[in-house]
């Protein structure tokens, strides 16, 4: 007896926490929200939604999720489909796109970019629809000379029009290791992220004028080109084309997200905005993400449209104004 009576604590405990572990999956806690890594709030949601949810999350591999549209070979995919590289030369550079057409997702690629002088060439990472009334949401690497930094270049287009520049030197060296690059798309907000830091959020004004990509599906692509013209110091540095081929290289894709396919959405309610369809659809940015973001645009955004007064001489765009 006095054995039995030494354990019943432990044993009260284990049941306390099986209790807790059982009520959440039935979802009794209704919408508590968590903070995870990343410095987003996350819904604790019922066990039960994710039995019929049919988003795409899962390990990632080039050659079942991507096809390679252009380049005429420069794009390769080895390593049993984990690597994937793009090169640029002097006649061509090379793309590829996604395999599925999303509408809202958060879409992670880890990318490792031109190394030594790059100047004159851009490695594209984005979202885009089809069509001239096109959505877009773009990270795009401006190639510099050896030993300067890239810079990062974000835009956000809305039925075919952008101007909604952000512009980041980065906080490392991209070109020796492989990083994270994300876009998380939901129906309030877009988030870009760098190894899990926001460096920028677009929120849905729709109400106060401002549009906002949510109703094209978009395919995420990526190419790597050439753009002496513009791309480094404003065109005034070109391509060193001794230095060629130029390669970019990719890995640890992942697609979380609303699949369309034949006009018909993977997630419940189509568009995903029930409370079932995933964390992504509803995160946001808590205290930690924003303060993480405001530190990034204070330490090391170098354009951003929304204080450019001499380009909008009739007056900052209504999305500027509100923030």
């Amino acid at each position: 007896m006095a054995a039995f009576a030494t354990k019943q604590p432990l044993l009260l405990s284990l049941l306390l926490a099986i209790g807790f572990f059982v009520m959440a999956a039935l979802g009794v806690f209704g919408d508590m929200k968590l903070v995870n890594k990343d410095g987003y709030k996350d819904e604790i949601l019922s066990c039960f939604p994710y039995a019929h949810l049919e988003k795409a999350t899962r390990d990632a591999n080039f050659q079942r999720d991507v096809e390679i549209t252009w380049g005429d070979g420069r794009g390769q995919i080895t390593n049993n489909g984990d690597l994937l590289t793009l090169s640029l030369d002097k006649s061509s550079g090379s793309g590829f796109r996604s395999k599925n057409e999303y509408l809202f997702g958060k879409i992670d690629m880890q990318i490792k970019l031109v190394a030594g002088n790059s100047a004159g060439t851009v490695t594209a990472y984005y979202l885009k629809s089809p069509g001239s009334t096109w959505d877009e949401v773009d990270f795009e690497f401006l190639g510099n000379l050896s030993g300067d930094p890239y810079t990062l270049h974000t835009n956000v287009f809305t039925q075919g029009k952008g101007d909604r520049e952000q512009q980041f030197k980065l906080w490392f060296d991209p070109t020796s290791d492989f990083h994270t690059y994300s876009i998380l798309w939901n129906p309030q907000r877009i988030i870009f992220s760098v190894d899990g830091t926001p460096i920028r959020e677009f929120k849905n004004m729709e109400s106060q004028g401002t549009l906002f990509p949510k109703n094209q599906p978009m395919r995420m692509y990526s190419s790597l080109w050439n753009a002496e013209d513009w791309a480094t110091r404003g065109g005034l540095v070109k391509t060193d084309w001794s230095k060629a081929p130029f390669t970019a290289s990719y890995r640890g894709f992942n697609e979380e997200a609303c699949v369309m396919s034949n006009g018909k959405s993977s997630c419940p309610n189509g568009s995903g905005q029930g409370s079932s369809s995933g964390s992504w659809l509803s995160q946001e940015l808590d205290s930690t993400g924003q303060e993480r973001m405001r530190w990034v645009q204070s330490n090391y955004m170098i354009y951003n449209y929304c204080t450019d007064i001499k380009r909008f001489p009739q007056g900052l765009p209504q999305e500027c104004l509100a923030a």
